[in-house]
């Protein structure tokens, strides 16, 4: 059904359709729940949809998140969806649709669930050519946003081949974090075309547009500041930088 649906309906449905639970997805560091999000009947049988429809989501409520010193208490969810808004202001998909609401443990962030292989992540096409402008994508992305936990298993390549980058909920600490896999772009140089949609962004940000308001509604003062200065940062030097050799900079696990 999601591949079928406008973006603008499937945010719609993400945010006001039913949500039912499946169950807890392990391995992670706080609650995750698989769930699925239906119409409700009236709204399906207007749209004419099949009531029973729906598309599976990842939820991840507020009260499910674990305390972090270096990150203010119930701020992940929040934290997700601005990375998502950010990869819409730069036209990137990189993170699938993403929305806030309320759910059966309270309020938190859905985001479209991918169907992908799970024995497939970053390693394992990291050196597919036709997978090298997205990573770079997300390597920049994660620049932008101060991502402190890209691990290999965070990219995901969907049944149609599309990478999609998910997990951030720390991203955007004023403090410089990023903890990255994706290395290997060091010090080649950012083309054009994403510079020129970086500077897109940078203006965007601006406290009068929609997308400045909204990230000043989710984010702290401090934490809009260093996110221009970031992606000024990005425009001056044109290149995507090194390793800080004095910082922790790939995350544990790797994968």
């Amino acid at each position: 059904m999601a591949d079928t649906l406008p973006l603008d309906r499937l945010l719609e449905l993400l945010t006001d359709g039913t949500m039912a639970l499946l169950g807890v997805m392990p391995w992670g560091s706080n609650y995750t729940f698989l769930a699925q999000i239906a119409a409700p009947l009236e709204k399906s049988r207007r749209k004419h949809e099949r009531p029973d429809e729906g598309v599976l989501v990842v939820y991840k409520p507020r009260r499910g998140e674990s305390p972090l010193w270096d990150f203010p208490s119930g701020t992940l969810c929040l934290r997700e969806y601005a990375a998502y808004l950010v990869s819409e202001a730069l036209g990137w998909q990189l993170i699938p649709p993403t929305a806030l609401r309320d759910g059966e443990h309270g309020f938190g962030s859905v985001q479209l669930f991918v169907e992908n292989d799970p024995n497939d992540h970053y390693f394992t096409f990291k050196e597919d050519p036709a997978c090298r402008e997205q990573l770079q994508r997300i390597c920049l992305f994660d620049l932008v946003t101060n991502n402190a936990d890209r691990k290999s298993g965070h990219c995901l390549r969907g049944n149609d081949g599309h990478v999609w980058a998910i997990d951030h909920g720390i991203c955007f600490n004023a403090d410089y974090k990023l903890r990255t896999v994706i290395w290997e772009f060091a010090s080649e140089p950012i083309c054009e075309p994403m510079l020129a949609e970086l500077r897109g962004l940078r203006a965007c940000v601006a406290p009068d547009q929609i997308l400045g308001r909204a990230l000043r509604q989710l984010l702290d003062p401090d934490e809009i500041a260093a996110l221009e200065k970031r992606i000024d940062g990005i425009l001056k030097i044109k290149q995507f930088p090194s390793p800080n050799r004095y910082e922790r900079s790939v995350p544990w696990p790797p994968v």
